[in-house]
């Protein structure tokens, strides 16, 4: 039942998944730590240490923290307030063989960052597909649309045209580049491993009579075990903060990114050009009942701006660390490691769902060109009146006395652009009347727009070639429910 006198986390009750929200649920981070022990002791009775048979096999018995474990482990750590060793404790209590050797020659970091780095590298594992999939949504949205002609703006004003399937590769484009982030970000990713109080792995060395090789083997065992290629050779009692910190730079740029993009989304549904996805029974505004607000891009921007901020909390905290370690990494990287995982995942499922019903709106996009291509295309006019042998000078001067009159009527008296009317009723302009039409087609004046588009998309461009490594994971064909 959902607790109602007590605040909770609009991405934990509102927004992320239920996977994302698992990976750091409670359970879930003490189970990992029990694993993690589990791994130690396997590595260590491999190398020749006196642990029993029966001991590992009571240790995976009850690698899963159970409501009873929880109980008992919030007990000892109100008695002994640490953590770590209120778990140890209780893994004790339900595998009495093995109590005397659970953390042998470990500390606490052993567990809280390692599990820490499964994390982080489970939770790309969970994003990358999802992101792959808005992109080949977006993609197949710009093939589309690829030659349907648009207003572009520069300095938020009208500018040449393009198409909408070329302004979305603009889209594609950065998250392209948030997806190559990502997976930058996970394969940088490495186990701190097996490295004691400090990082000199002193006590694991104690434990095996000065042998060095075998503790760098029980390091490379255990990495392995987590599934992990290699660990840090050089680390502190921690892995270092600034991991931290590269990982939140991915995450506070793909936040900018979806700023960005649903910002564009927004503005294009104040003018009525494109809109999100709008249900049946869906309600826009409490008093103005006709209304059709874009509030799933606006979410996605609230939640992108959340988002873009977290990397602040990883880089303070790197930036605050003395010599080996301090604890005040502790608290706040309980907050920010989560949220920078739950939020992604939670802009991901709002922004698949609208990407899977944009809807394009060709009537008012043509009557916005239409509005603002007489005054583009007086180029070609020019052109085309000394095409018929005409003077450049003369049809320039012509152009732009009618220009000016054309945009007084626009802008004081708030009427159409009349500026074609005028050049048709002008006699000096009689030779290419005819070549009207053709002189103001909208498709004459995006350039190569419509083949960057299928370039960019089509076989063997840049998102195919981004995206065939998750082929089997995409759901392209699936919509996405919001949960609200």
């Amino acid at each position: 039942m959902p607790d109602y006198d007590s605040w909770q986390s609009p991405l934990s009750g509102r927004y992320a998944s239920k996977e994302m929200l698992h990976l750091f649920s409670p359970r879930q981070r003490a189970s990992t730590w029990r694993q993690l022990w589990v791994y130690l002791a396997e590595a260590e009775k491999e190398l020749g240490l006196s642990i029993s048979d029966a001991a590992i096999a009571q240790m995976q018995d009850h690698v899963i923290m159970t409501n009873d474990d929880f109980e008992a482990a919030e007990s000892e750590e109100r008695l002994r307030r640490h953590d770590v060793m209120a778990h140890v404790h209780v893994f004790g209590q339900v595998a009495p063989e093995a109590a005397g050797i659970i953390h042998w020659g470990a500390t606490s970091c052993y567990v809280t960052d390692n599990a820490d780095l499964i994390f982080l590298k489970t939770g790309f594992d969970m994003l990358l597909p999802k992101l792959a999939t808005i992109i080949d949504k977006l993609s197949d949205f710009a093939k589309t649309h690829q030659n349907l002609p648009c207003l572009a703006y520069t300095h938020g004003q009208p500018a040449q045209l393009t198409t909408v399937g070329k302004r979305t590769c603009l889209w594609i484009q950065d998250l392209l580049m948030d997806l190559r982030n990502f997976e930058r970000a996970r394969s940088d990713l490495r186990f701190r491993g097996v490295k004691g109080t400090t990082g000199t792995q002193a006590s694991f060395l104690a434990i095996f009579n000065g042998d060095h090789s075998k503790v760098e083997e029980l390091d490379e065992i255990v990495t392995k075990k987590a599934g992990f290629d290699s660990a840090y050779l050089i680390s502190s009692q921690t892995y270092s903060r600034k991991i931290d910190v590269d990982v939140g730079n991915a995450f506070s740029s793909f936040g900018s990114t979806c700023q960005r993009i649903f910002g564009d989304v927004r503005r294009l549904a104040s003018c009525k050009e494109m809109e999100e996805p709008f249900e049946k029974d869906q309600i826009g505004s409490s008093a103005m009942a006709y209304k059709r607000n874009p509030m799933r891009s606006e979410r996605i921007c609230a939640l992108g701006r959340h988002l873009s901020n977290l990397s602040k909390d990883a880089s303070g905290t790197f930036e605050a660390q003395w010599f080996e370690r301090t604890l005040d990494d502790s608290a706040i990287r309980r907050i920010y490691l989560p949220e920078m995982y739950l939020c992604a995942d939670s802009l991901m499922i709002i922004m698949d769902n609208v990407c899977s019903g944009l809807v394009v709106y060709p009537a008012i996009i043509q009557k916005r060109i239409n509005e603002e291509l007489p005054f583009m295309a007086t180029e070609n006019i020019i052109m085309g009146i000394v095409a018929k042998g005409g003077s450049r000078q003369v049809a320039h001067e012509h152009v732009r006395v009618l220009s000016q009159q054309s945009a007084r009527v626009v802008k004081e008296e708030g009427g159409s652009n009349d500026l074609i009317e005028r050049i048709r009723k002008e006699p000096f302009f009689k030779p290419i009347i005819h070549d009207l039409p053709k002189l103001l087609d909208a498709r004459t004046f995006v350039g190569r727009a419509p083949q960057q588009v299928e370039r960019f998309t089509g076989p063997g461009g840049e998102v195919r070639m981004a995206l065939d490594k998750y082929s089997g994971l995409m759901t392209n064909g699936q919509v996405v429910q919001l949960s609200i």
